[in-house]
């Protein structure tokens, strides 16, 4: 049910994908209980879906529910834990501009992905970014630059030059020259 979901959504249909989402949650509660994994892979999974269509008053409680239990069933320092951050952090910013409160949240999520997957991974190389963005917008141009810095020569390490990563890293390091 999810992987139609996530196609339905791919595809924009959007009205086809909710209930699909919302019935893959409602089945891993069920069979799973209101705190396994899989349960929180159904809300985060709802919750991004909800984002996307700006449905932001819905979303919060579903990133918080799906942290709450990443974090009490897999541990305060697992990766699910750390994308749960990112993506909580992500609604702070748009749905309520609120910077101060995100910017923990993105630390905490990069300190995590770090611990797990060292400082040179592709896999903290997306919270690098949006905490990069967040000091862009702040005007913390100094800040969002030497982050944007360190995502350009980790993902040099693992792609060509001219792979869409890097140039948006490129990108994104040059606007601040």
């Amino acid at each position: 049910l999810n992987n139609l979901a996530v196609w339905h959504d791919s595809q924009g249909n959007y009205e086809q994908a909710k209930p699909l989402y919302e019935r893959a949650l409602a089945i891993h509660e069920k069979v799973l209980g209101y705190e396994h994994p899989e349960v929180a892979n159904s809300l985060n999974n709802l919750a991004v879906f909800l984002l996307e269509q700006g449905n932001y008053e819905q979303t919060k409680p579903l990133l918080e529910r799906a942290l709450a239990i990443y974090e009490k069933v897999l541990g305060y320092e697992h990766p699910e834990v750390a994308n749960s951050l990112n993506n909580l952090a992500g609604l702070l910013i748009d749905q309520e501009g609120n910077y101060e409160q995100a910017k923990p949240l993105y630390e905490r999520s990069l300190s995590i992905n770090e611990k797990v997957f060292g400082k040179e991974h592709l896999k903290v190389v997306t919270t690098i970014d949006n905490l990069a963005a967040l000091y862009k917008k702040q005007g913390k141009y100094k800040k969002a630059k030497s982050l944007y810095k360190r995502s350009l020569k980790i993902l040099n390490k693992f792609f060509k030059p001219n792979h869409p990563r890097v140039r948006l890293a490129k990108k994104n390091y040059n606007r601040l020259k």
